[in-house]
């Protein structure tokens, strides 16, 4: 028999706060100035994604990016965003 748990709208709002501070304190400045912009490969860490799933988020629009010499960034205010529920 499989045991069904119940999420509930706090139970989200918590994690969600939860993960929001443990992501702030990743990418915590070293010398007090936070980083502004981060490669795919931070991103992809920070979310928790595939390289695949990064490149739909690039298409559909969802989160924003600057593509300099080959290498794309991504700013970090915009996966703030994403993450808080809005879009970028």
């Amino acid at each position: 028999m499989t045991a069904i748990e119940i999420v509930t709208r706090e139970d989200l709002k918590q994690f969600k706060s939860e993960l929001l501070t443990e992501i702030k304190q990743l990418v915590k400045p070293e010398q007090g100035q936070a980083k502004q912009w981060l490669k795919s490969a931070e991103v992809r860490k920070l979310l928790n994604i595939s390289p695949g799933t990064l490149q739909n988020l690039r298409i559909n629009g969802t989160l924003r990016y600057t593509k300099i010499g080959g290498m794309i960034y991504y700013k970090l205010e915009d996966i703030t965003k994403l993450l808080e529920g809005g879009q970028s």
